[in-house]
């Protein structure tokens, strides 16, 4: 883990898309983070507009809207914007900061070939190459002086933290079959998500949206090396991703097998809780435990019946999954204490997250 910026630098930040849920929440943890100073947060809708006027929780902040069009020179610029935005504004981005993390998924891919088949193609492909994916639990090196960060899909970070200490620790390889299925929040479809996320609708339902096809796939693909069976469900909480995933290994594996692999994964990582079992009523990873935070709670089961391992994971997806990573990942890449600013560890009892 880094050991802190003893110099106690102050870094000038910029958040682009600053109106959406993600962008509300970047704002939140810049303007309590020891490093980052908030200098400017844009918005066409809400231009001059306070953030207070949009993000109610940040009304005693001294900041308004400004346009993207008008982008101040900083040391980090954060981009929280539609995918498809931030492809078509990069060269932009990457003038006016040292130091670019995009929230989309425009650069979570590393080939051109890649968007073609999940996306609508790209449009700046030449960039690809210079991105480092932001989720730190994968892996820091890549991270670290990074220029370019892609913050990752707040499934596919769902799911690679259930699965990652499996492929890690051999328990499974890419030939064995793996089901993940996915049940998430309102917050995912963002502050314009439509019909399909309007209270009347959303409340109460457990509804298959991506049964097949789910362009997160494609990051599982790329980090872990697997090929999955993915499917995602809507339900009536506003924030959280929880991930239960069915792996069948070829071989023979143990409850200690698995201890050992969750702990040799996990066991230095400040934002991953291992819950598995246990007592009380909160026995395996629950999205309403880390809602408002950066942690991640994984977990796991052993079917002794038929090999199969049940792999848990729950994060609130507008912060692990969004907002929360990219400021990790940001820390790491700027070589500052990994934890500034994310320190929040929720809150209990709360409503739904």
């Amino acid at each position: 883990m880094n050991g802190g910026d003893e110099r106690g630098e102050q870094l000038t930040v910029a958040v682009v898309g600053a109106s959406g849920f993600a962008g509300g929440e970047l704002c939140r943890l810049l303007t309590g983070h020891p490093n980052f100073e908030l200098v400017q947060a844009t918005s066409r809708e809400y231009e001059n507009k306070t953030l207070g006027y949009v993000h109610p929780n940040l009304r005693g902040v001294d900041v308004r809207f400004s346009s993207p069009e008008e982008l101040e020179s900083v040391d980090v610029l954060f981009a929280s914007t539609p995918h498809g935005v931030s492809m078509e504004h990069i060269d932009a981005f990457r003038d006016a900061a040292g130091t670019v993390v995009d929230l989309s998924a425009d650069f979570r891919l590393n080939e051109e070939a890649d968007y073609d088949e999940w996306y609508d193609g790209h449009v700046a492909p030449e960039h690809l190459a210079d991105a480092a994916y932001a989720l730190p639990e994968l892996g820091r090196e890549k991270l670290e002086g990074a220029d370019l960060i892609a913050s990752g899909g707040c499934n596919a970070t769902a799911t690679m933290l259930a699965l990652k200490p499996l492929v890690d620790g051999g328990v499974i390889t890419p030939d064995d079959q793996v089901v993940a299925d996915l049940k998430v929040g309102s917050s995912e479809g963002g502050a314009g998500g439509g019909a399909a996320s309007s209270h009347p609708e959303r409340s109460g339902v457990v509804r298959p949206y991506a049964p097949t096809g789910h362009r997160h796939e494609a990051e599982i693909r790329q980090e872990l090396g697997l090929s999955l069976s993915f499917t995602v469900h809507a339900v009536d909480m506003t924030r959280g991703a929880a991930a239960t995933c069915h792996a069948f290994p070829s071989e023979r594996v143990t409850t200690g097998d698995l201890w050992d692999a969750y702990r040799e994964a996990y066991d230095d990582e400040p934002f991953v809780r291992l819950v598995a079992g246990g007592g009380g009523v909160y026995r395996y990873p629950e999205p309403k435990a880390v809602a408002g935070t950066n942690y991640a709670e994984v977990g796991f089961e052993l079917d002794p019946e038929n090999g199969r391992v049940v792999a848990f994971s729950a994060i609130d997806n507008v912060m692990k999954g969004a907002a929360g990573q990219a400021v990790h990942a940001a820390n790491v890449a700027l070589g500052l204490e990994e934890t500034a600013g994310l320190e929040f560890q929720g809150l209990h009892p709360v409503g739904s997250p």
